[in-house]
C-alpha cells in the first residue's frame, strides 16, 4: 500500500515537474527580480543599484497621467469590446445555423492570423489624413481629426481584442441548456426576462472571463496607444518602455510593474466575486 502511494506521488511529481519548473523560471523568478529592483535605486549611469527604499513607490504620482489613461481607457475599452462581442457570440451560439457555425467562428479568429502591428498600421491609414477624414472633406466636412486621439485608441482596442472577448462568451452560451429557455417561455416569461434571468446570468462566467482577459492585457498595452495615440495617449506600458529602455530607471519602472501586477490581481479577484455572486460559478477561468 505504501509503495503504491509512493509511486502515485512520484508520477504526480513527474507530471507536474515540467510545468512547475516553467512557472518558476519564467514567472516567479522574474517577478522576484522585479520586486528586488523596485526597492533599489537608479545607478548613476542608469540601471539598478542595490538599496532598500520605498522612494520609487512614493514617486508613482509622477506617472499619474499614464495611470489615469490606463485606468480610464482599459475598462472602457473592455466594456466596448463586451458590448460588441456579446451579440456576436449570442448569434453564433444560439441563432447561427449549425452548418455555418464553424465558418463564422473561423472568421472571428482570422484576424489573429495577421500581426497586430500590421492591423494597427492599417487603422493608422484609415483614421489618418488620407483615410476617413479625406472622405469627409470630400463631402464638405473638413478639419476632422481621428488619429492621435483617445477615440482612435479605443477603436484600435476594440478591433484588436474583440476575438478574445467573443470566444469565452461563445463557449458559455454554447453550453447553455436550451431546455431552460423553453421552460422559461412555458412559464410565461417574456423574451427580455428570459434573457436577463437565464441567458445572461448563466453566460456571466464567460462574460467575466472575457472582460478580465481583455482588461488585464490592456493594462500592459503598448502598441495601440503608441501608433494610434501618436504619443499623446500614454498607457502604463508606454511608461514602462520609457523607464526601462530610454531613461534606464529600472527601480522606478519595476515599482510601476509591481503596481500593475497588483491591479491585475484585484481585477481577477473582483471578476471572480462578481461571477460567484450573480451566477454561482466557482471561479473565472482564463482560457
Amino acid at each position: 500500500m505504501h509503495g503504491s502511494r509512493l509511486r502515485k506521488n512520484l508520477l504526480t511529481a513527474m507530471l507536474l515537474g515540467p510545468a512547475t519548473a516553467w512557472l518558476v523560471v519564467f514567472l516567479v523568478l522574474p517577478f522576484i527580480a522585479i520586486a528586488v529592483f523596485s526597492v533599489g535605486e537608479r545607478a548613476p549611469e542608469g540601471g539598478y543599484q542595490a538599496a532598500f527604499t520605498l522612494a520609487q513607490y512614493a514617486n508613482l504620482p509622477a506617472r499619474a497621467t499614464a495611470f489615469w489613461n490606463t485606468m480610464m481607457l482599459a475598462p472602457v475599452g473592455a466594456l466596448a469590446c463586451l458590448l460588441v462581442a456579446y451579440p456576436v457570440a449570442y448569434y453564433l451560439a444560439l441563432r447561427a445555423p449549425q452548418r455555418w457555425r464553424l465558418i463564422l467562428l473561423a472568421l472571428v479568429v482570422i484576424p489573429f492570423w495577421t500581426s497586430l502591428l500590421m492591423r494597427t498600421y492599417a487603422w493608422m491609414y484609415i483614421l489618418g489624413g488620407r483615410g476617413i477624414p479625406a472622405l469627409l472633406a470630400f463631402v464638405g466636412i473638413e478639419d476632422v481629426r481621428l488619429i492621435n486621439t483617445p477615440g482612435a485608441v479605443l477603436l484600435g482596442i476594440v478591433y484588436g481584442y474583440l476575438p478574445l472577448m467573443i470566444l469565452p462568451i461563445y463557449v458559455s452560451l454554447e453550453r447553455l441548456d436550451r431546455r431552460l429557455l423553453e421552460a422559461s417561455a412555458d412559464l410565461g416569461a417574456t423574451p427580455l426576462s428570459t434573457f436577463l434571468g437565464v441567458t445572461l446570468k448563466l453566460s456571466l462566467p464567460g462574460v467575466m472571463t472575457g472582460f478580465s482577459l481583455v482588461m488585464i492585457l490592456l493594462l500592459g498595452e503598448y502598441l495601440i496607444p503608441t501608433l494610434l495615440g501618436g504619443g499623446k495617449v500614454f498607457f502604463i506600458g508606454n511608461a514602462l518602455v520609457d523607464l526601462f529602455l530610454q531613461s534606464r530607471n529600472w527601480p522606478f519602472g519595476s515599482a510601476i510593474a509591481i503596481t500593475l501586477v497588483l491591479v491585475s490581481v484585484v481585477v481577477l479577484i473582483a471578476a471572480n466575486r462578481i461571477s460567484t455572486r450573480v451566477s454561482g460559478a466557482r471561479r473565472v477561468d482564463l482560457i
